[in-house]
């Protein structure tokens, strides 16, 4: 049964948060998954060769509330994507999602992320190598082109060649990725959306789930959006002011239920338990709690309350005397 009409995958990439170098680990994503239920969560990009050659624990580990989470996988070689896949679901992810989309230079020396547009057949092995040994969906996330190749044929050629491998859903970055004379940062703000072609993808692939990424901030957007393609991907506002994922249970998924009675206080206690079991095990609070600075994102005391959290002169502070003293000091303005 296809992804698109089957009632095991429904509305599984309605929303998403996309997967974030160095920021989506699993704190943030228990994080996230206190103010959200429903939305997907990605994990960052794992290289293949992190997983067969090095710590898999470290890379793979992650606490069950975070479900539905994604592995995403960064590589070119289908045999070492087989492997790591299986490991991916071996460790209970729910997905596993290829890298095609990614332009630093770093990346691009491993012979993967955006430059394997360029290379549409390659990527179709890695993704029937994959499907061949993982029974959770495998899926791509890519750009719409890639340096100054600006056609539709490019990205519908490339999604057509990796959907006859297999792959049924696609998260379409909707801008170009420059492969030389932009940074990462660059390549996010530079190239120009093109929404427009991602909307073409979606009505020449209809029995694909087509979602789309970039520059999406609003609920209004998300909304407009949501009207013409499967699924919305968001990023840095995600992060940066991640309070706008409260209301995403009951806005798109008519689950006014399981978010009942949040508050930012409540948010902020279950964290600071989570940091009280994490330190048990030897993380410090302060690698998590830099995943919920934006928690007061626009609110009276919040340049304070981050003060606080951000101190690194507090590390040897238990948590919870931490969240106290970011109390007081929001409690002055």
């Amino acid at each position: 049964m296809p992804l698109l009409t089957d009632p095991k995958y429904h509305h599984r990439w309605k929303l998403s948060v996309a997967p974030m170098m160095d920021w989506t680990d699993r704190h943030c994503r228990y994080f996230h998954r206190l103010l959200t239920k429903n939305t997907l969560l990605y994990t960052e990009m794992v290289t293949t060769g992190a997983l067969l050659h090095g710590d898999v624990p470290r890379h793979l580990d992650f606490n069950t509330e975070e479900h539905p989470v994604a592995l995403q996988l960064g590589g070119s070689e289908p045999a070492d994507l087989a492997k790591a896949a299986r490991l991916g679901e071996q460790w209970g992810y729910d997905e596993i999602n290829l890298n095609c989309g990614c332009p630093s230079e770093r990346v691009q020396r491993g012979a993967f992320g955006a430059c394997l547009m360029a290379e549409p057949a390659l990527v179709a092995d890695c993704v029937k190598a994959m499907l061949d040994v993982v029974r959770v969906p495998v899926t791509v996330k890519h750009r719409i082109g890639i340096d100054k190749t600006e056609s539709y044929e490019f990205v519908r050629d490339f999604v057509g060649a990796i959907a006859d491998a297999g792959c049924e859903v696609f998260i379409v970055h909707a801008r170009n990725a420059w492969l030389q004379g932009l940074s990462p940062k660059q390549n996010r703000e530079v190239p120009p959306l093109r929404y427009e072609l991602v909307h073409r993808l979606k009505k020449e692939f209809p029995h694909l789930v087509i979602a789309l990424n970039g520059g999406i901030n609003t609920p209004e957007q998300i909304r407009g959006e949501l009207a013409q393609v499967d699924g919305v991907m968001v990023g840095r506002e995600a992060y940066h002011n991640p309070w706008v994922m409260a209301d995403w249970d009951a806005a798109f998924y008519g689950d006014s239920v399981s978010r009942q009675g949040i508050s930012r206080d409540s948010v902020q206690e279950q964290m600071v338990q989570y940091m009280e079991r994490e330190a048990e095990r030897g993380t410090g609070w302060y690698s998590i709690a830099r995943h919920m600075l934006g928690l007061r994102h626009g609110q009276s005391g919040a340049r304070l309350w981050r003060q606080v959290w951000s101190d690194h002169r507090l590390k040897t502070l238990p948590a919870r005397e931490v969240a106290q003293r970011a109390a007081l000091a929001s409690e002055r303005v």
